[in-house]
């Protein structure tokens, strides 16, 4: 899942670099160190958003389970007294 991120955020860094150039009218590829810059930012973009999402998927999975063990405590802990 890494690598497709990091290729994806990489696409998307170039092709915001030579959009950006294309709204402009200047050739695609002016200053390519910039196309490398865009790259880059582009692929740890898309790294922390991963890794955003697993966080968020664990933290929303601890949420359920405490959720569900409380409500286990309301309806089904009261009944045996």
């Amino acid at each position: 899942m890494a690598i497709s991120a990091t290729v994806v955020g990489a696409l998307l860094g170039l092709g915001t670099q030579m959009y950006s150039n294309a709204l402009r009218k200047l050739p695609y590829m002016r200053h390519p160190w910039e196309h490398v810059l865009g790259m880059g930012l582009g692929a740890v973009f898309a790294n922390q958003m991963v890794k955003w999402d697993a966080k968020a998927q664990e933290d929303l999975d601890k949420l359920l389970i405490k959720a569900k063990q409380a409500n286990e405590r309301r309806y089904f802990g009261s009944h045996g007294k």
